[in-house]
């Protein structure tokens, strides 16, 4: 089945990128930490906002949730839920914060001091933070039926888990806000947002804007289900 086998391929890189990202951790930190030569100074008013890298785990823990949401569900526009995201997954996203290779300046900021002790950590506990639940609102009837269709065509279900829970390095989609996901789809279609290859530029490159948005809204309104 032409499915089990992108599957099956796509599963047999997250071997390779586990090495990549974990050997990438030892390589940056090897690097002056911050404040020492050949390291940018942060800018005070991120700085600011940072917890302190000595201070307790769940004290820096908290500055996170403070912008994502208590228990990891967003309630602000354009902050990605994070509750529930693959451990995996999130360890990379931050060690890809760290070494400044994705993200706004504000993140980048926060995740400058980590150690990669801090990025399991931090990755760890976001895994076991609740899933965000289903919006209280219903879809759309049309724009849900269209969205599943083009999660069908373009096999999003085959990397993400049927039920779009994610798994391993693939994140999370299901009840994700709305407004974040059309976000990181229209980057990721423009070839703006770094992935870990080419795989979502190209599914998601042909799409009108309509499409992206109709995806984002079935994506967003899933129900309740069982992980994979």
């Amino acid at each position: 089945m032409p499915g089990a086998a992108v599957r099956a391929r796509r599963s047999g890189r997250t071997a390779r990128i586990a090495g990549f990202a974990l050997a990438a951790c030892a390589a940056a930190a090897a690097r002056p930490a911050a404040g020492q030569p050949g390291t940018p100074a942060p800018k005070p008013a991120a700085a600011a906002a940072a917890a302190p890298a000595a201070a307790p785990f769940e004290q820096r823990f908290s500055v996170c949730l403070a912008c994502h949401g208590a228990s990891g569900q967003s309630q602000t526009p354009l902050t990605p839920s994070l509750g529930g995201q693959p451990a995996f997954f999130a360890m990379t996203q931050l060690f890809l914060l760290r070494d400044g290779r994705r993200g706004k300046p504000v993140m980048i900021e926060q995740a400058r001091g980590m150690s990669n002790d801090d990025l399991r950590a931090f990755a760890e506990a976001l895994s076991r933070l609740p899933p965000p639940p289903p919006p209280a609102e219903p879809p759309e009837a049309r724009r849900f039926e269209r969205g599943r269709a083009l999660a069908a065509q373009h096999r999003c279900g085959v990397c993400h888990n049927p039920d779009y829970s994610g798994r391993e390095q693939m994140p999370r989609l299901a009840n994700q806000r709305e407004d974040y996901l059309l976000e990181a789809m229209r980057e990721f279609a423009s070839g703006r947002r770094l992935g870990y290859g080419a795989a979502m530029t190209q599914e998601l490159s042909g799409l009108s804007d309509t499409d992206l948005a109709d995806l984002a809204h079935f994506l967003a309104h899933q129900p309740v289900s069982r992980s994979y």
